[in-house]
C-alpha cells in the first residue's frame, strides 16, 4: 500500500481481544512450537505443486530448491540493486501510451485526461503476467495503480479556486483515469521487453470505467442511483493496491483506501461510520465540480453520497455500496466488462489469493483489510473445483461459479497455536451469544459492513493484514501483518511487539474441519542491532527488515517479500527492498516447519532494493521463471534509463514516475536459484 494512507484507529471500535496479548503468549511458547507439535499438520501434507492458472490436485514430486545468488547489502541510491549476475530493465512506467490516441509522456506535466486514459496508470503497484499461448516471451501485464501525486500529475499540483474548490474539469479527469488497471501487451526480443503499442488487448479500467456488480450487494434497493436505476452497474475502480489472479486464469484486483474518495456530511450508516467515510471532505477534491456546466453524467457530483433527496433516485447515496471489493478482470477478453465479486467482503482489501486446488473440494481466497486492528478472512466456494474449468473460454463465467456463492469468514487466533475461523452468515453466533440476524436484515447487509459484522463475532484485531501468499508446494498460507505503533491498550513491557514498528509474517494451515487452522509466526521484522526481545527472530545486516507488505510464492516454492518500511531503525540503513526464502526447505529435527530463527536466519536472503523514495510492490514471473516483474511505485527522484541499476544523480529534480522493473539472470537462467 501507499504512504499516503489513512489513519483508521478511530474506525474499529470493538473490545476484542488485540492480537499483542495472543502474540505474547505466543511467544512464550515458541520454544514449545518448535520442538513439539508445532505446524504439525503441515508438516504431514503431501507435496501438492501449484503451477499457475492451470494448477489442479496432481501430486508432484517437487525438487528442493536452493536460492542461488549471495544476499545484498542495503542501499541507498537513485537506483536499484540486485545481485551479481542479474540485470534489470525499467518497462511501461505512468503515461506509456497504449494506443495512438494518447500522446507521448510529457515531462512538463501537460499530458491531458484523454491522454491519461489511454496511458499507464500512475503508482504501479499489485501486477500479474498472463502468457498468451504459454509464452514466457509474449503476454499481458496486468497492472494496479493505487492512488495519484497531484503535485507530479499536473504542470504546478491541483488548480484550485481560494483554498479549497477545483476548478479545472481536465484535471480531475486526468486523476480519475490515472486510477485503476491497465492490461498491456509485453513482448521479449533479444533479451529485451516493450510495450507492444496499439495492440488489441491494451485497455485501461479507470475510475470512471462502467463495471458490473455481482453476488449479494448486486440488489437494486442497495446500488440503485440516477446513473444506474437498475442498480446493476457501477463505475469506477479507486485505489487498487493488492491482486491476485484466479486457477481459471482471470486478474483480481483490490480496492483498499477507497472510503476517502467519498463524503457523507450528513447522517452517516452504520456501515459507511465503521469503514471510514469522511464527513467533511473527499481525498481528492473531486466533488469540488458537482454541478458544473460541463459535467457527463454527474461525473464528479456521484462522491458526495449525502442523502439530499427523497429517494435513491434523486442523489448517490449509494454509490459508494458499489466500491471496496474484489474486482475481476478477464485480461484475454478486451470486450468484457470487469465485475465486483461482492460475496468476498467489503472493507480495504490489500490483496487476495486462492489457497491449495484440490479436485472435488471448494476453491478458497484469503484476503487481509489493511489497517491497524483489523482482520483477515476466507472466502468458500459453494461448489466444488471441476479441474475443466482451468481451460473454459469463458472465464467470467468461471468466476460466477466460485466467487458469487460461498461462505466468507473471519479468523480468530487463539492460544497454543489454534486459530478459528468465524462465518459471517445471518447464523452465526455473536459475543454476546445471539446471532448476526440480530443486527442484520440479510446478508447482503453484513457484506456492506463486513468489518463491523467481524466485531460483532470476536475477531482478532492485526496488526494491517497485508498481502497473502500460499506455499505450492505444502499449502501453507503467509500474511504479511505490516507494523502497528498505535496500540494503546497493552502497556506491559515485557511485550516485545507493543510498540510493532517492524511488522512480522504469520502463517497458517487449515484443518481438515473449514473453521480450524493451526499457525505460527514465521519471522518478525527487526534491525540487526535490536534488543533480543525485538529482533526475535535473529536477522543479521544482510537480511534485516522492516514493514513488510508485498508477499507472493513462485511456482517452485520460493517466497518473496516486499517492504513498505516507515521504521526509522531501518530507513537509514537501506531503501525499500524485497528478500527471499524457501520456507518449505526449513524445517525441524521432528521434520516440521521452522520458523525464521537465529540458526537458520541466513536462509532469508536481500535480493533487490528500491531507488530512493519509493515502494517496492508487486510481483510477477514469467513461465519460465526467467523474468521476473516488480514496480517502483512513488520514487523521490528517479533519473532511470534503460539500465535500472546504474545510479546517475539528476542536478534538477525529475518528475518522478513509477514503474515495472523487469530482473533477468544475465545467463537466461531461472530467477532466484
Amino acid at each position: 500500500m501507499s504512504k499516503d494512507t489513512f489513519d483508521p484507529t478511530k474506525y474499529n471500535n470493538s473490545n476484542n481481544e488485540p492480537f499483542a496479548a495472543v502474540m505474547e503468549r505466543e511467544l512464550s511458547r515458541r520454544s514449545v512450537l518448535r520442538a513439539g507439535m508445532g505446524m504439525a499438520a503441515v508438516g504431514m501434507l503431501s507435496t501438492v505443486g501449484l503451477t499457475g492458472c492451470n494448477s489442479t490436485d496432481s501430486v508432484v514430486e517437487t525438487p528442493k530448491t536452493k536460492l542461488g545468488f549471495d544476499s545484498i547489502a542495503g542501499a541507498k541510491l537513485d537506483a536499484v540493486a540486485v545481485p551479481k549476475g542479474y540485470s534489470a530493465q525499467v518497462l511501461a512506467p505512468w503515461g506509456t501510451p497504449l494506443n495512438d490516441l494518447a500522446r507521448e509522456w510529457q515531462a512538463d506535466g501537460s499530458n491531458t485526461a484523454l491522454d491519461q486514459a489511454n496511458s499507464l496508470g500512475m503508482h504501479h503497484d499489485g501486477m500479474h503476467y498472463f502468457p498468451l499461448n504459454g509464452s514466457s516471451t509474449d503476454g499481458l501485464l496486468c497492472i494496479n495503480h493505487e492512488y495519484i501525486d497531484q503535485s507530479a500529475l499536473h504542470p504546478a499540483g491541483p488548480t484550485k479556486d481560494g483554498n479549497s474548490l477545483r476548478t479545472i474539469l481536465d484535471e480531475v479527469r486526468k486523476e480519475i483515469n490515472a486510477h485503476g488497471v491497465t492490461v498491456v501487451r509485453i513482448k521479449q526480443t533479444n533479451g529485451i521487453w516493450d510495450v507492444v503499442k496499439n495492440d488489441s488487448h491494451n485497455r485501461r479500467f479507470t475510475g470512471a470505467t462502467t463495471m458490473d456488480i455481482s453476488g449479494p450487494v448486486a440488489d437494486q434497493t442497495l446500488l440503485e442511483t440516477p446513473f444506474s436505476p437498475n442498480g446493476d452497474k457501477v463505475r469506477g475502480t479507486l485505489n487498487n493496491c493488492g491482486n491476485g489472479y484466479t486457477p481459471w486464469g482471470t486478474y483480481l484486483t483490490c480496492e483498499e483506501n477507497w472510503p476517502g474518495y467519498f463524503v457523507n456530511t450528513g447522517t452517516q450508516t452504520a456501515d459507511q461510520s465503521r469503514i471510514g467515510i469522511d464527513d467533511k471532505n473527499t481525498r481528492y477534491g473531486w466533488d469540488d465540480l458537482a454541478g458544473n456546466a460541463a459535467e457527463i453524467n454527474d461525473e464528479f457530483k456521484r462522491f458526495d453520497i449525502t442523502v439530499k433527496g427523497s429517494s435513491a433516485a434523486d442523489d448517490y447515496r449509494n454509490e459508494a455500496n458499489g466500491h471496496g471489493y474484489i474486482v475481476e478482470i478477464d485480461p484475454y477478453d478486451n470486450q468484457s466488462s470487469a465485475i465486483k465479486r461482492t460475496a468476498l467482503g467489503r472493507f480495504r482489501h490489500e490483496g487476495c489469493v486462492f489457497g491449495q486446488v484440490v479436485e472435488g473440494k471448494p476453491i478458497v481466497f484469503y484476503s487481509g483489510h489493511d489497517s491497524r486492528f483489523e482482520y483477515i478472512y476466507k472466502f468458500v466456494s459453494d461448489v466444488n473445483w471441476h479441474a475443466g474449468d482451468a481451460s473454459r473460454d469463458d472465464r467470467l463465467a468461471v468466476g460466477a461459479k466460485y466467487m458469487d456463492q460461498g461462505t466468507l469468514y473471519v479468523a480468530r487466533f487463539d492460544d497454543n497455536g489454534v486459530g478459528v475461523w468465524l462465518p459471517l452468515t445471518m447464523t452465526a453466533v455473536t459475543k454476546d451469544q445471539g446471532v448476526l440476524a440480530d443486527h442484520f436484515t440479510n446478508q447482503a447487509s453484513i457484506i456492506l459492513n463486513t468489518a463491523g459484522a467481524a466485531d460483532l463475532v470476536g475477531a482478532t484485531p492485526m496488526d494491517r493484514p497485508e498481502w497473502a501468499a500460499v506455499d505450492p508446494v505444502n499449502g501453507a498460507v503467509y500474511m504479511t501483518l505490516t507494523n502497528n505503533t498505535k496500540r494503546t491498550t497493552e502497556t506491559n513491557p515485557a511485550n516485545p511487539r507493543l510498540n510493532n514498528s517492524t511488522g512480522h509474517i504469520i502463517r497458517w494451515q487449515e484443518g481438515d474441519n473449514a473453521e480450524l487452522f493451526s499457525w505460527d509466526i514465521f519471522v518478525f521484522g527487526a534491525a540487526e542491532d535490536a534488543a533480543p526481545d525485538v529482533n526475535i527472530s535473529g536477522l543479521a545486516e544482510l537480511n534485516q527488515f522492516a514493514s513488510p507488505d508485498g508477499l507472493a510464492f513462485d511456482a517452485r516454492g520460493i517466497m518473496w517479500m516486499q517492504t513498505d518500511n516507515g521504521a526509522p531503525e531501518l530507513t537509514e540503513y537501506t531503501n525499500d527492498q524485497m528478500l527471499a526464502v524457501v520456507p518449505s526447505q526449513l524445517t525441524t529435527d521432528n521434520g516440521e516447519l521452522d520458523t525464521i530463527n537465529s540458526g537458520n536466519q541466513t536462509e532469508l536472503k536481500r535480493f533487490f532494493v528500491g531507488p530512493n523514495g519509493a515502494e517496492v510492490t508487486g510481483l510477477a514471473f514469467s513461465p519460465a521463471q526467467t523474468d521476473l516483474f516488480l514496480n517502483v511505485q512513488h520514487p523521490a527522484n528517479w533519473p532511470y534509463s534503460s539500465d535500472a541499476t546504474m545510479d546517475t544523480p539528476s542536478n534538477k529534480t525529475v518528475r518522478p514516475r513509477a514503474a515495472t522493473v523487469i530482473i533477468r539472470k544475465n545467463d537466461g537462467g531461472e530467477v532466484g536459484v
